[in-house]
């Protein structure tokens, strides 16, 4: 959408364009949001920014960026806005029908990390796997793994797999399909899932980034258990004697998902927490045979 003329700043060099944009955008990093927006409108690199701060940009360029701010005044996520978003060590492409990849389901993959050899040619699913951020990560990572992903809905599958293809990553296949359905009669060593998890009615959702979100993968019934009940109950057909169950949740969480995994017949379940000490990931293995 083209900006009022009133909203379209007078001519100016980009360092003057940069504070008007910061200026204008909602509460956070504004300037790095306002320099992220200018590299996509021109389709330059921040050092490039710097170097051409007292360049005067033509008026369509101008208009370009000015149109991507107010998209992002309006709450667009700037992710969405730009296509793409960073995970672990990865440059990810997302889109609407993905949830944006988030720094603290990096923690996720640290645990699945820490329970996988280097070497290790370990079985691994990523449940809901949406724009592939954990299984790529894991298959990065974990070179000689076999990583499989699923995901219910076919336009997420296809941001997932372009994303592997684009990075390169052979050791990862893509299945359509909720949760465990298309893995019928298959065990795993690790299988690791960020699921929806807030309450359907919680107003968080009414708010900021996740307006833009995708709905099915947020929220998930009453009190937000709903998906972990499932994956937690399904999850013991799907893993080998020893094998790991590794789940994302809400801050609050943390012991209802420790029950579950109990009640599901899992040992060892701990809960970690995220780098702001809130209870993030909760995790428990399938007893051994013997």
């Amino acid at each position: 959408m083209m900006p009022e003329a009133e909203e379209i700043p007078p001519p100016s060099d980009i360092a003057a364009l940069l504070r008007w944009a910061a200026a204008r955008l909602p509460e956070g990093d504004t300037r790095r949001e306002a320099e992220l927006l200018l590299e996509h409108a021109l389709d330059v690199s921040r050092a490039w920014l710097f170097v051409h701060a007292r360049d005067v940009l033509e008026p369509a360029d101008v208009q370009r960026y000015a149109a991507l701010i107010e998209r992002r005044r309006a709450g667009e996520p700037v992710a969405y806005i730009l296509g793409r978003a960073g995970f672990w060590t990865l440059d990810l492409t997302v889109s609407p029908a993905t949830l944006i990849p988030r720094p603290e389901t990096e923690l996720l993959v640290e645990i699945a990390l820490e329970h996988l050899a280097p070497d290790s040619r370990a079985c691994i699913a990523d449940l809901g796997t949406g724009s592939g951020a954990i299984a790529l990560a894991l298959a990065s990572e974990r070179p000689h793994a076999h990583v499989l992903a699923t995901d219910a809905s076919i336009d997420a599958l296809l941001v997932a797999q372009a994303n592997a293809q684009r990075l390169g990553l052979r050791n990862v296949a893509f299945r359509l399909g909720d949760w465990f359905a298309p893995l019928e009669g298959e065990q795993f060593d690790l299988i690791a899932s960020n699921p929806p998890y807030i309450a359907d009615r919680d107003p968080h959702l009414q708010h900021g980034d996740l307006r833009f979100e995708p709905a099915n993968a947020l929220s998930s019934g009453s009190d937000g258990l709903d998906a972990l009940r499932h994956i937690t109950t399904q999850a013991p057909a799907h893993l080998h004697p020893g094998g790991w169950l590794l789940l994302e949740h809400g801050f609050d969480q943390g012991a209802a998902v420790r029950q579950l995994l109990l009640d599901a017949g899992f040992t060892d379940a701990q809960t970690r927490q995220d780098l702001e000490h809130r209870d993030r990931i909760t995790f428990g293995r399938m007893p051994s045979v013997g």
